[in-house]
């Protein structure tokens, strides 16, 4: 089972107002929760404007220390960007997995908002008809639509998604080509399209070499 949690703030430097998740189990979502939250400062308006979360909507609400055991009891947490949301909520016991990070390596080119790879990808999802994006489970319903749409191309189970989280890349260097001698991390960086187009193209690549390039794009860009 992997959990995907979302929250939403203040602002960028934290103050919880709403905190949500859905569970992943054999493809399926299910086990919805949410909670709003009484943050530790004022919410900014700026962040009103998104979120739509109201300090009214918060008044007399519990903390997020008071609730967050809620949340637990996963061994892998999922959210769109997690180190933010990582950032924000306090320790969670248990792996972290980035739907963004991820995609990035599957699927270059693309914006990577959730709302973007939702319509690039045309995931099929039916969030809660009475919330709108970026209330917290409503954008739990596209990450865990997102996460079950990159398991089922890529074919990673939670542990490969993980270690893909723990990987910087690969000073390995092109034993051949154009990039002769250059580390495969510069060269994801730079033309990431001509790892793709080996990886796609050249049947007879060696494994470590392979597990390199594919290591590499699906480090953060």
């Amino acid at each position: 089972m992997l959990r995907v949690i979302d929250t939403e703030t203040c602002g960028l430097q934290g103050g919880i107002v709403e905190v949500a998740s859905v569970d992943v189990v054999d493809g399926q979502i299910v086990n919805p929760m949410s909670d709003l939250v009484c943050p530790d400062r004022p919410i900014s308006p700026q962040a009103m404007a998104i979120h739509r979360i109201t300090e009214a909507m918060v008044a007399g609400k519990p903390p997020i220390e008071q609730i967050v055991s809620r949340y637990h009891g996963s061994d892998y947490y999922v959210a769109h960007n997690a180190s933010f949301d990582r950032r924000m909520l306090p320790e969670m016991p248990g792996e972290w997995i980035c739907t963004m990070k991820l995609a990035r390596g599957l699927w270059p080119g693309l914006k990577y908002s959730n709302q973007a790879l939702r319509d690039a990808l045309q995931l099929d999802v039916t969030p809660p008809a009475d919330l709108h994006a970026h209330r917290a489970l409503y954008d739990c319903y596209v990450t865990a639509s997102l996460l079950i749409r990159i398991m089922s191309f890529s074919g990673w189970d939670a542990a490969e998604m993980v270690r893909r989280m723990q990987v910087s890349g690969s000073s390995t260097t092109f034993p051949f080509g154009k990039y002769r001698g250059s580390k495969i991390d510069d060269v994801a960086k730079r033309d990431p399209s001509y790892l793709k187009w080996m990886l796609k193209n050249i049947r007879d690549l060696k494994p470590d070499l392979r597990s390199a390039m594919e290591r590499a794009l699906s480090a953060d860009q």
